[in-house]
């Protein structure tokens, strides 16, 4: 999770943008799923963690 360290961080099951709660991670399943309609930046966190882990974004 190198390229955005300093507003990006990831917990066992959630996705944290800003140190806000912006997604929920599925590790069986393989997804992520956001919490609500965020910005471009938000949106770019969610999808580079989905990229890395090779997981699927559910809309």
């Amino acid at each position: 999770m190198d390229r955005y360290k300093t507003n990006l961080r990831v917990s066992s099951h959630s996705i944290y943008s800003y140190n806000t709660k912006v997604a929920k991670i599925d590790h069986i399943k393989r997804t992520i799923k956001p919490l609500g309609w965020w910005s471009v930046t938000t949106s770019k966190h969610i999808n580079y963690v989905a990229r890395e882990y090779n997981y699927e974004v559910i809309k």
